[in-house]
């Protein structure tokens, strides 16, 4: 219970939920989500490579790279100098901590075998159950340092 350990397990969901509240939000879920990175030649082919991303644009005087899984759009965009780039720190910097993508259940042990064997990605944790519950999660750092949680709901 990773979560536990932390001291939010109390308030964490498990999963999204419908609101309950009657009330409606403006926003309808996430169009895409930019991030930037130092390489982006191995963000793209990591994400086309080893998650099955599909390239459906580019703007290679920019230079960005536009991913999808189907259902999300993915934006990279090259730092302009890596070298001088300041890489995330969760305690010390404002932005995001980790984008958070949903794989099915039978997908999650071969995802953390291939992400074992990936040149450049840092494991965090292996599969283990959210909160205690059936739902099991797992985290790593892709090429670039970015964070990426890989969640498998219970079915």
């Amino acid at each position: 219970m990773r979560h536990a350990r932390r001291g939010y397990s109390r308030t964490c969901p498990r999963s999204p939920s419908r609101r309950t509240d009657n009330t409606t939000a403006v926003t309808r879920g996430a169009h895409h989500v930019g991030l930037t990175v130092p390489s982006l030649e191995e963000s793209r082919r990591f994400f086309t490579e080893t998650l099955g991303y599909e390239q459906v644009g580019e703007v290679p005087n920019y230079p960005a790279a536009f991913l999808t899984d189907g259902e999300l759009m993915i934006t990279l965009w090259q730092a302009a100098d890596p070298d001088q780039a300041t890489p995330f720190d969760r305690k010390n910097v404002i932005g995001l901590h980790h984008l958070a993508l949903t794989v099915d259940a039978d997908e999650l042990e071969k995802l953390h075998s291939r992400l074992l064997d990936t040149k450049d990605v840092a494991i965090g944790f292996a599969p283990e159950p959210l909160m205690g519950g059936p739902t099991r999660h797992m985290m790593c750092n892709i090429p670039g340092g970015i964070r990426l949680e890989f969640i498998a709901p219970a079915a």
